[in-house]
């Protein structure tokens, strides 16, 4: 019996060390292939830039040559290659954003070479044409598009700002029925670059406009938290199914089905997202030590992915009036930032 037993011990022992090895194997090489996706989108979003910034500069040349033209049928053509082109420009940046997060130091070695060659074509055009004044635009403009700046924190009053922001961007969706709600209790500052701040708030309301129909209201809410400070924006829209909510943040996962994308603009209802702004949200709150949660509940009267809502309440069969609609579902993103040192 003991032997029987020793021997079965050391059968489960060398299992269980066969199984941790081939676990290894396994991790291993899920992480290689990881670190090849990452390679791959960092290189096709580099790849991107150039000519993305060449055919925007195209586009522009095109619209002012043939402003002069007397028939304006073209503007309509060149405003919708001009959107589309602005959208690759958003994707673009927001992959920058979250492989910046994930590889500082690979950032850094190609600031150092960008510079190098930034100061190589200025010098030469300043050599070759004389012109002092278009070199240094031309590598303002080379800036703009290759290299984000370190980011300094600072002390923000989150009530002021919020306010700011909703004034600038207020005229991208001037064209929607959306209220907005503020319930803003006194705070104290915050501590985060106002870049930041800049492309989370402007991303978190932008989402909410586009899950809210016509007719529909957002919540913007600010109150204290333990010592530090609580930013809500719940928007009484189509809400986000569940099997979706698991992997939100993971980035480049869309929250509606992509068959039903098209081309419209930033806040139009139902625009079709790129997947990646809340996995650049959520690496900016490792980066820079703020929490950003979510709970949704997807509108009962269209439980699937694949249900259309209207876009405007008193289109809804469901809905005798809006309360009926902000009842029936919505999104909350809550992003906690701690006391300012």
């Amino acid at each position: 019996d003991i032997l029987k037993m020793l021997g079965g011990t050391v059968a489960l022992s060398v299992e269980n060390a066969k199984f941790s090895r081939e676990l290894k194997d396994a991790y291993e090489e899920v992480a290689g292939l990881n670190r090849a996706k990452d390679k791959a989108i960092n290189h096709l979003s580099h790849e991107l830039k150039t000519p993305v910034a060449v055919a925007l500069g195209t586009l522009k040349i095109l619209a002012r040559r043939l402003a002069e033209q007397p028939d304006q049928k073209w503007q309509t053509t060149v405003d919708m290659a001009q959107r589309n082109l602005n959208r690759i420009v958003d994707i673009q940046y927001e992959v920058d954003d979250i492989m910046r997060g994930r590889s500082k130091k690979t950032g850094e070695a190609f600031a150092l070479r960008f510079d190098q060659c930034a100061d190589l074509v200025e010098n030469l055009i300043i050599e070759e044409a004389g012109d002092s004044d278009l070199a240094f635009k031309i590598k303002k403009r080379m800036n703009g598009i290759f290299i984000m700046e370190d980011l300094v924190s600072k002390n923000i009053s989150l009530e002021s700002f919020i306010r700011n922001r909703l004034l600038a961007l207020k005229p991208q969706f001037s064209h929607r029925q959306v209220g907005i709600l503020l319930n803003f209790e006194p705070i104290p500052d915050v501590f985060a670059p106002e870049e930041i701040m800049r492309k989370l708030f402007d991303g978190l309301l932008r989402n909410a406009v586009e899950n809210t129909p016509d007719e529909g209201a957002i919540q913007i809410g600010l109150n204290t938290q333990g010592a530090g400070v609580s930013l809500k924006i719940q928007d009484y829209g189509v809400g986000i199914p569940v099997e979706a909510q698991k992997r939100i943040f993971e980035g480049f996962f869309p929250t509606r089905d992509t068959m039903l994308y098209s081309s419209k603009k930033p806040f139009d209802f139902n625009a079709g997202g790129k997947g990646a702004d809340l996995l650049r949200m959520k690496i900016f709150s490792e980066q820079y030590h703020f929490k950003i949660d979510m709970t949704s509940s997807r509108c009962r009267y269209i439980p699937k992915e694949s249900d259309v809502c209207p876009g405007r309440i008193s289109l809804c069969p469901h809905c005798r009036q809006n309360d009926d609609c902000l009842q029936s579902g919505g999104t909350t993103f809550s992003v906690y930032f701690p006391p300012a040192p």
